[in-house]
Parts: C-alpha cells; structure tokens; sequence
C-alpha cells in the first residue's frame, strides 16, 4: 500500500515525539520522600524549689567609725604604740605625747601646795597661841570684876582688864582667818596640781572604744593639733557591714532581720548577714535607697571592698520550667509542649516567676516535655524532632536571681 507523502510526514513525526518523551521520562528525578520535621531543644518540666533573689551590691565599711584625736595642742608625739589592723581594748595607750612642759608645771604646783600646806600649819599655831592669851586676858578680866565687886580694885584697873580680854578674843579671830585663808591656799594649789595631772593624762592617747585599728595618721615627731585630722580611726566592736544600693522597686520586698549571704571580692565562700537598717530616704537622682546589712563576721575583711548580697525574698515549690519556655500573649501565658513529636500549645498559669525560671501552677504536669525558647516559628500542630538538654536556667548577675534545688 502506497502513503501519501503528508501521512508519511506525520508518521515520522509521531516517532520522533514518542521517542523524546519515553527518554524525558527515564532521566526525571524520584518525587521526595517528604519534609523532614525541624530540630528543636526540648526541656522536661520539674518539680522543684523556687528561691527568688535579690542581688544587691555595695561596699563594706564601719558600722560605727570611732575617731581618735588629741586633746591638747601643740604636744609632739614621742611614742607610738599600735599599727593599722591592730585590735585594742577600751582605754588602751594608743600614743603618748611629750609631756616635758606639764611635768615642769607639775614640780611648781607641787611647791606651792608644800608651802600653802606650810602656812596652814603656821597660821594654826598662830591660832593656838592667841587662844591661850585669849584665855589668859579673859580669867585677868574676870578676877578684876571679882575684886571690883569687893572694892578692891579700882575701875581702871577693871576697864584695862576688859580691854586686853578683848583683844586677845580679836587676835584669836584674826589667826582663824589666816587659818582659812592658808587653807584656801591649799585647796587653790590642789585644784591646780589636779588640772596638770588631767592635761599629763591627756598626753597619754587612748581608746574610747573596743575594736580594731582600720587607719593611722599620727606620725613620730609630729605636733598633735586638735583641729587636725584624726590621729586613728577605729572600727568600734569590728564590726564591719554591707551598705549596699538597692533600686526603690525593690526597697519594698526587704524588711529588717531577713537574711543575707555576702560575698566579698576575692572570696569564694558567703558570709551570713542580716538586713539591720533601710534608710527612710530614696536619691533622687539615682532613685537608689540604701540597705545597711550587718556580717555575722568581720574577720579579715577590708573597708571599702567591693561585696554582694543575697536577698531571699520568696520560696515556693512547684512544676518549674525556664522563662524562656514561657510565650506571653497579650492575656494569658503559654508554653509548647512536645509529644510523639508534636507540638501542642497549652495556657499555663504563672506563680512565683524571676529573671531564670517560672513556677506553672497549671496547665502543666511534671515530666512534660516543652520547648526551650518558645517563639513564633513553631504552631500548634507542627511535627518536629526535639532534642533534650539539662534545664538551662542559670542566675544572672544583678537584679532578681532563682537558685533552684532539685
């Protein structure tokens, strides 16, 4: 049978079609498995203990600074007794001073009440004598008024006897004065030798309080002034505390007594403590209020060192998950929770919540596993592959801090 050309042509064309396509299709690639599920970290909610915290830093300094200064002028310091970081007790020599000056002063005080002592007993005997003469003069008189009576003697005779009675009882008085007046004398030099005894005890420095040496101006050879500087500062009792600074928003969670562990630069272990005081005043310009924390111990701090406490302000225990894992909407919280590799939004209820960690008072049940950082990529629904990691939780430096205990 004889073609067309036309239907030859179209023959041909055919072929060529079908041939193209059957090599199309053995080099087309296998159609994909599927999409492989995202990687996400998952942690396991925890019962456990929740300790909110305050951090609060300062310095440590006296919490009574007792200053130590001369109480004399001019007096050059001739010995020094006790370094920096010594302990004293109440009324220990700290220094002496010269006390050249008084102890001359002191030698002519000393005569002069030897000699006023002198006139007493002068003046006494002085006393005695014109007593007796009073005495004499008065039995005189008294025998020349009997005489008289009897005619005896004449009144001349009786008025001269009258007049010497007289004057001996003047003398008598005379003496009791200089008596007196050499009495005075004594007690004037006393009073004196007293005052030079206190200013000798002045040259003797001591200290008016227990405690320990934190800094020494006072220098041999030195003229002591008393509106110079201090010649030692003491801690009173060494009893050393925090001042810290503490944001006004937190001013209202502390309360004195509540307890404090303090950490020093350069220590590695807490020193227990207490709140003693919250000052009634906010800076208004930092809008910081200060807390004064009293030590349980000073040995071997340093003034002005850099320290930071911890302040326990709640604890409760309950499902704990990191704040991370935490989604909040505008009116409710929510976590992701992971199972059979599916995510599954739930809303949860917050409890005691700081920088680190969240207490889930429901919505959660221990042992449920949940993502990590929650965020927006992951919805209700979606399959992923999660990952276990140790909770992540770790306290922050400042602010508000969780301490978790299992």
């Amino acid at each position: 049978m004889t073609r067309s050309p036309a239907t030859l042509a179209r023959t041909v064309l055919t072929a060529v079609l079908v041939a193209w396509g059957s090599a199309a299709a053995a080099e087309a690639p296998e159609p994909a498995a599927g999409v492989v599920a995202p990687t996400v970290t998952v942690v396991t909610a925890a019962e456990r203990e929740l300790v909110a915290q305050i951090v609060v830093t300062g310095t440590l300094a006296a919490r009574d600074e007792v200053l130590v200064g001369p109480e004399i002028d001019g007096s050059r310091i001739v010995e020094l007794l006790v370094e920096e970081g010594d302990r004293v007790a109440k009324g220990q020599v700290l220094v002496r001073l010269s006390r050249d000056l008084w102890d001359a002063q002191l030698a002519s005080i000393d005569a002069m009440l030897a000699r006023a002592e002198v006139s007493v007993a002068v003046a006494q005997s002085q006393v005695d004598e014109a007593a007796a003469a009073a005495a004499q003069a008065q039995a005189d008189f008294e025998r020349a008024q009997a005489l008289a009576r009897r005619g005896n003697t004449s009144e001349a005779i009786l008025d001269e006897r009258e007049a010497a009675a007289s004057s001996a009882r003047a003398r008598v008085a005379t003496a009791q004065q200089s008596v007196r007046l050499a009495e005075a004398q004594v007690a004037e030099a006393r009073a004196k030798r007293t005052e030079i005894m206190v200013q000798i005890g002045m040259t003797e420095i001591r200290a008016p309080a227990a405690g320990r040496i934190s800094e020494r101006r006072a220098r041999l050879g030195a003229l002591a002034a008393m509106n110079g500087e201090p010649l030692f500062r003491i801690i009173k009792d060494n009893e050393i505390e925090l001042q810290a600074q503490v944001a006004e928003t937190m001013l209202a969670t502390l309360e004195p007594g509540q307890p404090v562990n303090i950490t020093p630069t350069g220590r590695d272990h807490a020193i227990p403590g207490e709140i003693r005081l919250i000052t009634p005043q906010i800076d208004p310009q930092t809008r910081l209020g200060k807390v004064k924390i009293s030590l349980e111990s000073s040995e071997g701090l340093t003034l002005g060192t850099f320290a930071r406490g911890r302040i326990e302000i709640a604890r409760e225990e309950g499902v704990v998950v990191p704040i991370s894992a935490v989604q909040f909407a505008p009116r409710h919280q929510e976590v992701q929770v992971v199972q059979d590799g599916q995510v599954e939004t739930r809303i949860v209820t917050l409890g005691l919540r700081t920088n680190e960690a969240a207490l889930i008072e429901s919505g959660l049940e221990a042992g449920e596993k949940i993502v990590a950082v929650s965020g927006t990529f992951l919805r209700d629904g979606d399959k992923v592959r999660p990952v276990e990691v140790e909770d992540p939780t770790v306290p922050l430096a400042g602010g508000t801090e969780v301490s978790v205990k299992s």
